[in-house]
């Protein structure tokens, strides 16, 4: 039986083998409801077969993917919260210019 691959995992991430897309990008897309030709017109650089191939490993690996983008989801939230607490004084003085340019 041959076997292709079309996920591959570098620096603690998935992307899709051979390109820079992640795999987040693809499975986010699938999730909104985009099919896989709609996703590809998103991602031009990816084929179909590329696109059907991370829907099929994301199928295949559900819970492990599903908690590695929560994972991304909590990490980017904790980033958020520490941007805005770093530049609060940043956020203020916009927020003041938005308010007089109304």
């Amino acid at each position: 039986m041959i076997t292709k691959e079309y996920i591959e995992k570098r620096n603690n991430a998935y992307y899709i083998k051979d390109s820079r897309i992640s795999l987040d990008s693809v499975v986010y897309a699938f999730l909104n409801g985009f099919s896989p030709e709609g996703i590809a017109q998103s991602f031009p650089l990816l084929t179909l077969e590329q696109i059907y191939g991370a829907i099929a490993y994301y199928l295949g690996n559900q819970r492990e993917i599903d908690n590695y983008l929560q994972e991304g989801e909590l990490l980017f939230e904790q980033l958020r919260e520490a941007s805005l607490k770093d530049n609060q004084l940043i956020i203020e003085k916009l927020n003041k210019v938005r308010k007089a340019t109304r």
